[in-house]
């Protein structure tokens, strides 16, 4: 996936992965039951990013991201630093 979005200084852009719909049970959750997902996987870096890539996928902090909507897509913009851990 290419993004339309050019990240500057330590800043990726990510795309969030689909909340879960089903539980390991196999019990299926309503919309306003579901979490969103801390999951997302990586679309473009800043210049200044060191240790992140394309492709890679991470776990962020919640509520330290921006959020854009750009032609039906969403994407999250994220500090380097607010990246917990790649998967």
């Amino acid at each position: 996936m290419v993004s339309p979005i050019k990240p500057l200084a330590d800043r990726v852009v990510a795309v969030r992965e689909e909340a879960q719909t089903k539980t390991a049970s196999g019990i299926f959750l309503p919309d306003n039951a579901k979490e969103k997902p801390v999951l997302a996987q990586v679309v473009a870096v800043g210049p200044k990013v060191t240790q992140l890539k394309v492709g890679d996928k991470i776990v962020y902090k919640e509520y330290s991201t921006t959020e854009l909507k750009i032609d039906g897509q969403e994407y999250l913009i994220v500090k380097e630093e607010d990246v917990l851990a790649t998967i």
